[in-house]
């Protein structure tokens, strides 16, 4: 029988950050627009949170009932490691994925951006197939554009939009920056894996593009949101704060290209969290001052 901590590395917490940190940007932006509100912002949080564990937990399920996770160098999951019945991971998968569908739609009732739904329908269906189906697209080396995509543009912009009704350049920026974090997130956690996942048939961009080209886009992953940032400072002049966070871009890259692997990674995984949480708060300060 699975524990509490078994639960909990199976929600994969050092992967929470995704969720958290466009919701901390966009709510900046807003307030920088003049429209920040607390509790759409919460409510924002906590679709990004429990989509993100929808995601995880879909995951574990269909890579361990594909036998992906049966060798892996990381910590075992819940389907593949045999500690849960594979029927009540889905289940969890599904129950995250309702929550976040009950609590978005409070939040689009409140801002009355209706059109949202839309996007939120298409959020939950790709959360399924990325390693779901029988053609998931994150075994062909497309979870990357997944993430940017929902983790980045989706969750940054549509925060700011569910408070203001608006959004700037400065807000495309710093989504983009956000979603390149979040790539990099699960570039690092794909890199460890490169060994096992290739021998399964996971052709992850990191599987792709081999193990020296894959170290160096986790680099350009952390290193490109700063130019981005720095690119909002025509409106927002305080945006250039975000150079304060070289040395920590500096500090993330040295281990991965220095050729660090296996769970000699996982430090690195959980810094590059800590760094887009970093990164969303101090460009979301450089906009709001």
């Amino acid at each position: 029988m699975a524990s509490v901590t078994d639960w909990l590395e199976g929600a994969r917490l050092r992967t929470l950050p995704a969720a958290v940190a466009p919701v901390a940007l966009g709510t900046a932006s807003a307030w920088a627009l003049g429209a920040a509100s607390l509790p759409r912002a919460l409510l924002a949080a906590g679709v990004a949170l429990a989509l993100q564990v929808g995601v995880n937990f879909a995951n574990d399920y269909s890579d361990g009932v594909r036998g992906t996770d049966a060798v892996r160098s990381g910590p075992p999951r819940l389907t593949g490691g045999g500690l849960v019945a594979p029927r009540t991971v889905r289940r969890a998968a599904f129950a995250s994925f309702g929550i976040a569908a009950v609590l978005g739609l409070v939040l689009v009732a409140l801002s009355g951006a209706w059109w949202l739904v839309a996007a939120g329908g298409a959020a939950v269906v790709a959360a399924w197939y990325y390693t779901g189906g029988r053609r998931p697209y994150g075994y062909m080396g497309l979870g990357e554009v997944f993430v940017f995509t929902f983790f980045g543009l989706m969750a940054t912009l549509g925060t700011t939009w569910t408070q203001a009704a608006a959004v700037d350049a400065a807000t495309w920026l710093g989504a983009a920056g956000v979603g390149l974090i979040a790539c990099a997130l699960l570039m690092v956690n794909n890199i460890r894996d490169i060994p096992t996942d290739a021998l399964v048939g996971k052709h992850t961009l990191a599987v792709r593009l081999g193990d020296r080209r894959a170290r160096w886009t986790y680099t350009a992953m952390v290193a490109v949101p700063l130019l981005l940032g720095l690119g909002a400072t025509s409106r927002y002049p305080w945006a250039w704060l975000v150079v304060g966070l070289v040395p920590a871009a500096v500090a993330l890259a040295r281990p991965v290209l220095a050729g660090r692997s296996g769970r000699a990674l996982i430090p690195v995984l959980r810094n590059t969290g800590f760094y887009e949480i970093a990164y969303a708060l101090v460009l979301g300060a450089g906009l709001v001052l």
